[in-house]
């Protein structure tokens, strides 16, 4: 019995399904979790001592690789000045005023801990502004577990959702809509038949495997919810940072009301953000009657992870990097998908990709939802017992990083064509 098994037996007894957060348990691939004892760069090691390329990346924070000698130094010398502190510290202008020069949308921002606390709070700054109740998200899209936003779509083109957990009150979620993603119809139904605060949308989503916006879409969004009164959020917890400095709004050129962020500025520790115009955000307390709080927002320890994170993607081809290093593993698994007569597809923007089994498109959730998890389970255990170490589900972005190279590409796209071969006896 490997350690990791012990570990996630031992971890049964006294955490609900052994893990802290459901994904990380492995139900949707079998076996047990593997238990990290630490990384460094592109790689972890595992607690039974086996090396992996990583290519979970914390899901989606370390976008500079694991341990960075630049972020460890800055905490070390953080460390020692105080882990908390209850009131403003400077480190907190810093990141903000980074955030504010990058994002343009964002002319005012509140840290908080969680892309959770950041989506929830942007809900309650749309329905404020707007002085509206209802929510459209679309079928998909994740933003966090609170409460108005767990919620799946219901039987019919204009049907309230209903809970997708239990605990979630049926009168609280039908406060929530679910179009659906790439057809601006479904949006546009909504908007002429309800009284919509906000539609908050992942403008990449990476939550159902990496889906791209179609042409027109993005911007047929902002001119719907322009033309309705409605707050536009794009949730960018995944892609901020990640995309490019200013985020998937800077590449297709859409100025959102509010933007969600976290794992990127963060840099790998608990920090999250809620930004947009200024008019909204003043909204929030001590200024105005929305209330949001928290006790670590803004922790000086997260915060320099953050504002160190963000120097070193200031260099003038991060991006260019991060994306050449996508596209060189995209084009390899194609190749690899084409070679060995697979049935799959890949979908990839910058650093982010996701191989779908047993489909050749994917654009939105259904086509995602066709896609064949049995396969794709097959496919995440011999990609680990060849030391490669995906995300544990058919439905989430794997993820690049700045310490990742050809080298760790190429062989990860020969494992996957052994794989692919074994697949396909």
């Amino acid at each position: 019995m490997s350690t990791s098994h012990k570990l996630f037996s031992e971890a049964e007894q006294y955490i609900p399904g052994g893990v802290n957060s459901p994904v990380r348990a492995w139900r949707a691939v079998g076996g047990s979790p593997l238990f990290i004892q630490r990384g460094r760069g592109c790689r972890v090691i595992d607690a039974d001592g086996k090396e992996y390329i990583d290519y979970l990346g914390s899901w989606g924070p370390l976008i500079v690789g694991h341990a960075h000698p630049q972020v460890v130094k800055a905490l070390e010398e953080a460390l020692k000045r105080g882990t908390s502190f209850g009131a403003p510290t400077a480190k907190e202008i810093e990141l903000a005023k980074l955030i504010v020069k990058s994002v343009p949308s964002v002319e005012k921002v509140r840290l908080a801990s969680s892309g959770t606390e950041a989506t929830m709070t942007a809900l309650r700054l749309a329905r404020a502004s707007t002085k509206r109740a209802k929510i459209l998200k679309f079928a998909g899209c994740y933003h966090g577990h609170s409460d108005a936003l767990l919620v799946r779509a219901g039987s019919g083109a204009l049907t309230f959702s209903q809970p997708d957990s239990q605990g979630v009150p049926e009168a609280f979620a039908s406060q929530t809509l679910v179009a659906e993603y790439n057809s601006l119809e479904s949006v546009e139904a909504y908007l002429r038949a309800e009284q919509v605060a906000a539609v908050i949308v992942e403008p990449v989503p990476g939550n159902m495997g990496v889906v791209l916006p179609e042409a027109g879409f993005l911007a047929g969004l902002r001119e719907l919810t322009r033309a309705y009164g409605v707050v536009l959020i794009f949730d960018e917890v995944m892609t901020g940072f990640r995309l490019a400095r200013g985020g998937a709004q800077e590449i297709y050129a859409i100025d959102p009301d509010l933007t969600c962020l976290a794992k990127v500025i963060g840099g790998g520790l608990p920090l999250a953000a809620v930004g947009g115009k200024r008019a909204i955000m003043e909204l929030l307390a001590p200024l105005g009657p929305v209330y949001q709080a928290g006790t670590l927002s803004g922790n000086p320890l997260a915060v320099t992870a953050g504002i160190e994170t963000l120097k070193i993607l200031d260099s003038p081809d991060a991006y260019a990097r991060l994306n050449e290093l996508g596209t060189l593993m995209a084009e390899g698994l194609r190749r690899a998908i084409r070679d060995t007569g697979l049935v799959a597809c890949v979908n990839h923007i910058g650093s982010m990709f996701t191989v779908f089994f047993g489909v050749d498109q994917v654009r939105d959730y259904a086509t995602a939802t066709r896609s064949d998890t049995t396969m794709f389970a097959r496919y995440f255990q011999g990609m680990i017992e060849r030391g490669m170490y995906l995300p544990p589900s058919q439905f989430e972005s794997a993820f690049l990083s700045l310490a990742h190279s050809e080298a760790e590409v190429e062989e990860t796209v020969a494992a996957a064509r052994e794989v692919f071969r074994s697949l396909c006896s």
